[in-house]
This record gives C-alpha cells, sequence and structure tokens, in this order.
C-alpha cells in the first residue's frame, strides 16, 4: 500500500502567524493540494506531523478525510511509526513543497528509498544537501524502518531532515529532477509570495493537460487567463456557474425567436464559463458542484441545438434539420458516453466543438450545412470511441 508523510511545522516567512501547509494554493490550502497528489497516486493513507493545530489546519485536514482516505495528524516520528502500515510504501513530501502529478508519478513506484534531487547550483536557499552536489528536491520515498529508526532517537531532531539523512544512509537511490519540473512550478518555499507564484503556474499546467482540440486551444488558453484572477478572490465555482449559465439562457432564448447567429454565439460563450467554472470547482476539490456543473455544460449546447434545429424546419416547413439535430445531440451523447475519462485524440470533437460548427453554418447563411458539419464530426469521433474500446485488453 501506499501511504502519505507530509509536514505542518513551518511558518510561513512573511506571515509569521500561519502555516506554511494553510497558505492558500490553487484553491485550496497548500496541504490539502499535496494530499490530493499523493491519493490521486493511490495512497489510502495520510500521516501529517504536526506543531500545531490551528483551526485552518483542522479545517484543511476533515477536508482531506472527505476524499475516502485515513487521515492521521501525528507530533513526533513514534507517532507517525505506530500509524503506519510495516509493509507501506511511504512517500514524504517537504513542508512548503509544490509540484506536478508527473514529478511525483517517479517517486510513487515500487522500490526502496529513493531521494528526488537536483543539483545544488540550480537550487535556491533552503534546500537540504545530501552529497555529491546534490540537494533533496522535497520528495523521498522511504521504507517504514527509517520512521522506527528516528522514534528512538532524541525528540529534538528536526524529522524531515534527519529522516533525509536516514534514507541517504541506507544508499537511497538519487533520482534526478527534470528540468521541465521547476518550469512546471516544482519547488520548496515558505514564501507566501513565491508561493501564490508557483500557483500560478501549476494552475496553468493543470488545465493544459486538457485534451480535445477544443479543449487545449479554446478552453485552456482562457482557462489560464481568467482562472489565477479569480482564485484569489474566493470566487464561488456555483456563482460563476450562475453567471455563465444566464449567459447560456440569454442565447438559447435568441435562438428560440430565431435569431441563430447571436444567439448560438451567446450560448457557446456561456459553455466556455460554465466550463471554466467546472475547471475552478474540480481545483477545489468541490466534486459534487463539478459533476452538476459539467452536466450543464454539456446540456445547453444540446439544447440550443435542438432549437436551432426546430427553428430552421419551421422556417422551411421541412423536419429533416429537426431530425438532424436530434441525431446530433445523440451521436454527441453517445461519444462522450464512450470517450469516459480516458485522454483524448487531438481531433475528437465534443459538445463545445459542435456548436461551434452549428455557429459558422448560421453565420455563413449555411445552417443546414452547419448541423450536418457537426452531425458527421459526431459520428466521426463516436466510432474512433468505439474502436479504441474495441482493442482496449
Amino acid at each position: 500500500m501506499l501511504a502519505g508523510l507530509l509536514f505542518a511545522m513551518h511558518d510561513a516567512d512573511d506571515r509569521p502567524a500561519m502555516l506554511t501547509a494553510t497558505l492558500p494554493f490553487g484553491g485550496v490550502t497548500l496541504i490539502e493540494y499535496q494530499a490530493r497528489l499523493l491519493i490521486a497516486a493511490g495512497a489510502s493513507q495520510i500521516v501529517i506531523l504536526v506543531a500545531r493545530l490551528t483551526p485552518e489546519l483542522l479545517g484543511a485536514i476533515s477536508r482531506i478525510g472527505k476524499r475516502g482516505v485515513a487521515v492521521d495528524p501525528v507530533r513526533s516520528a513514534a507517532e507517525a511509526a505506530e500509524k503506519l502500515h510495516p509493509l507501506a510504501r511511504v512517500v514524504m513530501l517537504a513542508d512548503g513543497l509544490t509540484t506536478t502529478a508527473a514529478t511525483l508519478a517517479t517517486l510513487t513506484r515500487d522500490g526502496g528509498d529513493a531521494l528526488l534531487v537536483m543539483p545544488e547550483e540550480q537550487a535556491t536557499m533552503g534546500y537540504e544537501r545530501v552529497g555529491s552536489g546534490m540537494v533533496w528536491a522535497g520528495v523521498a520515498r522511504l521504507d517504514p524502518r527509517r520512521l522506527a529508526e528516528l522514534a528512538v532517537m532524541p525528540r529534538d531532531y528536526d524529522v524531515q531532515s534527519t529522516l533525509v539523512r536516514l534514507a541517504s544512509q541506507a544508499r537511497a537511490v538519487h533520482l534526478l529532477l527534470p528540468p521541465e519540473a521547476v518550469r512546471g512550478g516544482h519547488g520548496v518555499g515558505h514564501s507566501a509570495q513565491a508561493l501564490e507564484a508557483r500557483g500560478r503556474i501549476v494552475l496553468a499546467a493543470m488545465i493544459s493537460g486538457r485534451s480535445g482540440w477544443f479543449e487545449r486551444f479554446v478552453t485552456a488558453p482562457l482557462g489560464r487567463a481568467v482562472i489565477p484572477l479569480i482564485v484569489p478572490r474566493t470566487v464561488s465555482a456555483v456563482v460563476a456557474a450562475a453567471g455563465a449559465g444566464l449567459i447560456g439562457l440569454c442565447g438559447l432564448a435568441l435562438v428560440a425567436f430565431d435569431h441563430p447567429g447571436p444567439g448560438l454565439l451567446l450560448a457557446l460563450l456561456g459553455t466556455l464559463g460554465v466550463a471554466l467554472a467546472e475547471m475552478l470547482a474540480d481545483l477545489r476539490d468541490e466534486r459534487s458542484h463539478a459533476r452538476w456543473i459539467g452536466i450543464v455544460a454539456q446540456a445547453i449546447p444540446a439544447i440550443a441545438v435542438l432549437l436551432h434545429g426546430r427553428a430552421i424546419s419551421e422556417a422551411r416547413a421541412d423536419g429533416a434539420p429537426e431530425l438532424l439535430a436530434v441525431g446530433l445531440v445523440l451521436l454527441a451523447a453517445l461519444g462522450e458516453r464512450a470517450l469516459g475519462a480516458a485522454p483524448r485524440r487531438p481531433w475528437w470533437g465534443s459538445p463545445p466543438a459542435y456548436l461551434l460548427l452549428a455557429w459558422l453554418g448560421a453565420f455563413v447563411s449555411a445552417p443546414v450545412v452547419g448541423l450536418g458539419a457537426a452531425t458527421l464530426y459526431a459520428a466521426a469521433t463516436l466510432t474512433a470511441a468505439i474502436e479504441r474500446l474495441r482493442w482496449q485488453p
């Protein structure tokens, strides 16, 4: 099993009354973000070594526990050794560490003691030196025996530093920090200002990881520009979704009253806004909100297309456009079901992408062509998704 060892010991350099672990990061506290990375990597237990239980830390611990893992705050290495399973692989994250899931993955695999390191000349002040011109980069994989060894030592030893020393003495493997990790926001420090800067980088990296050409070239750049501005202002994801949803409703009303050009455009903008609100809820671990906001983000394009198809059919006295719109919605729904949460190929479609094609058709006064192109695109995406399912082991 995989267990995580986190620290809430050090006060922030520029906020002496606040622990570094409880500084805001990505819409949550730093320690919640660290726990989220460990849980995503497969950790079923989180042990937190604390200096004092502040109200902010108690709230963070409570929220971590709601993610379905055992969370144990302890005050000493001896207590930590008692809580950890003797056969667990322990992944230790430094107090004040920010990193990404890709960087953490190198230490969550099976194996003995290992330290993530970087050249000393590339590191700033405050990093632990581990010899050979290297410093500890803030992530370690430990045998639980290291905590047992530390438990019999005097309690005035610094737990984090001593564990790194014990792992080094046990000939821990040194894994070099990838150069792109620092550019992605990896770092160790206790400055709230520096943490905020690294947080913007990590947020941008998380948003950019979304797949699909529309998400990659439209939603992600918009998210990188908007979400870092929203997070520090503690804007609720529900409020953001409601505002964007209102724009979408205005667009739907315009489509229903036979104004497809501006109506579909507003529906598309509303969909983008709701998608950004979904990202925000996901970053803040508001899973129930994210799920419902995601449903709204898919419902707006579907309703817009159906209203558009009906309006075209009434204007032409021909039921074919309405049937085409119904077919598009069914194909898109089946495609989303078949794609699931797995990574998408760049060319695969999504509801906003289909809505964009429908709007382009209305914009050039060829609404049926736009609907037809979107339907063919949805059919191609569904076909590709089914083929991927067929070839999965």
